[in-house]
């Protein structure tokens, strides 16, 4: 058997791990003022692989064809921040964007229920006076 695919695989291995390593994952402390912030990501990992070692007519038993190939990716999505300040540690995540129309809808009604109070009170004032 050739040694070309455990070859490729290894080095694809050595370089995914040198991507991502547990400071990709939890990141260097940010200092501001009294304030640190760390980001915390999430890390997802794809990785494929194949391979050929066969024998032919017209190659001998140690000249063997070869082919292969490895392919991989690697992506960094930031879900959440660590807030130190005075000894407290708060945890702001990071919400993804409204993938559909109800998404969107839901993350209106807060904005809309203060449009609408302020109508109201406006309103209720225009009538006292």
């Amino acid at each position: 058997m050739s040694q070309k695919l455990p070859n490729m695989l290894e080095n694809t291995i050595a370089k995914i791990r040198e991507i991502v390593s547990a400071n990709t994952v939890v990141g260097e402390p940010i200092a501001i003022g009294e304030i640190t912030i760390v980001p915390v990501s999430k890390i997802s990992i794809g990785l494929g692989g194949g391979g050929s070692d066969f024998e032919t007519k017209n190659t001998g038993a140690q000249d063997k064809p070869f082919g292969g190939g490895i392919a991989a990716g690697v992506k960094a999505t930031p879900v959440a921040f660590l807030v130190v300040k005075d000894g407290n540690i708060r945890m702001l995540p990071v919400s993804e964007p409204a993938n559909t129309t109800a998404d969107r809808l839901v993350e209106m009604i807060p904005e809309t229920l203060d449009k609408i109070t302020d109508f109201i009170d406006s309103h209720l004032e225009k009538k006292a006076e």
